[in-house]
């Protein structure tokens, strides 16, 4: 099995519909969309949950106000300004709240408790290319890498269950935590970029990213018929930092037209973009295989 981490540098590249349409063509695959900040996977293939978990990460602290004598010692403490006045009585903010646990040290009344949090929840799904898992962070949560690590846990155990070819993770974009708990152990990354002087940068900090963890690098270039001359300064930029070049993408609106009916591009054969998609594809392949 190949786990391939399809990543961008910065967000809107087409990062997500370049999986979609992998995941179409690898035949037995197991997918994992690790963009749990802002998953989308899921609008272009569809999943069936079979199943769904809690993501309990953390902790959060919570008064008792039976307890509380409003002594005013945890409003005192507290450097996230998480505690606030109800009715006279402390109350805790859980969207402020870092879960740091100083105002349950302070607490000269032992009134806040200091329960696990629910920071979202993950699923594993069937689609019509192979099992998928994803999941939803809760508004305001963290620990999103931790989340991210889960996923791809529990997307390499079904993928070794199923005897799976492919493991395809659907990373997030930037250079974060959630980024590193995407390709860290990947046998490959496949970043995807766009001609754009944003698009050369943020290219370069996830090429820097990846070869800080030593993890071979495949690229290609989305809308690339847009600024020709940007995409050839890209390409030769890409290859001196030793990543693989598969392929360019030209600019088509089947893009758009494949999200509204919720398909990868693959599925519209007859389009430019298809095209040139398979044979990025096949280089992939062949690169995985060493050949």
């Amino acid at each position: 099995m190949k786990e391939l981490a399809i990543i961008s540098g910065k967000g809107g590249t087409g990062k997500t519909s370049v999986t979609a349409s992998f995941a179409a063509l690898a035949g037995k695959s197991v997918l994992a969309d690790c963009d749990v900040d802002a998953a989308d996977l899921h609008l272009l293939l569809k999943p069936e949950i079979r199943a769904k978990h809690e993501f309990i990460s953390g902790r959060e602290a919570v008064i008792d106000p039976e307890k509380c004598r409003s002594c005013g010692t945890c409003r005192e403490v507290c450097r996230f300004g998480a505690v606030e006045l109800r009715n006279g009585k402390a109350a805790i903010d859980p969207f402020s709240c870092e879960g740091c646990g100083v105002c349950v040290k302070f607490c000269p009344e032992q009134a806040i408790r200091f329960p696990e949090r629910r920071c979202g929840e993950w699923y594993e799904s069937a689609t019509c290319y192979g099992t998928m898992i994803h999941a939803r962070l809760a508004p305001a949560a963290e620990n999103s890498g931790k989340l991210v690590t889960q996923v791809r846990k529990a997307a390499r155990e079904v993928a070794e269950k199923e005897t799976c070819d492919f493991l395809l993770v659907d990373g997030p974009p930037g250079i974060g935590c959630p980024v590193i708990a995407s390709v860290t152990g990947a046998d490959a990354v496949f970043v995807v970029a766009e001609p754009t002087v944003s698009g050369e940068h943020d290219m370069a900090r996830v090429l820097e990213l990846a070869g800080h963890f030593g993890i071979p690098v495949l690229f290609c270039v989305n809308k690339w018929d847009l600024n020709p001359e940007k995409t050839e300064a890209m390409e030769a930029r890409a290859r001196i930092s030793g990543a693989i070049a598969t392929g360019r993408i030209p600019y088509d609106m089947i893009f758009n037209r494949a999200m509204l009916r919720g398909e990868p591009v693959v599925r519209f054969p007859e389009t430019r973009a298809a095209g040139s998609i398979l044979e990025i594809w096949k280089n992939v392949c062949r690169t995985l295989q060493g050949e």
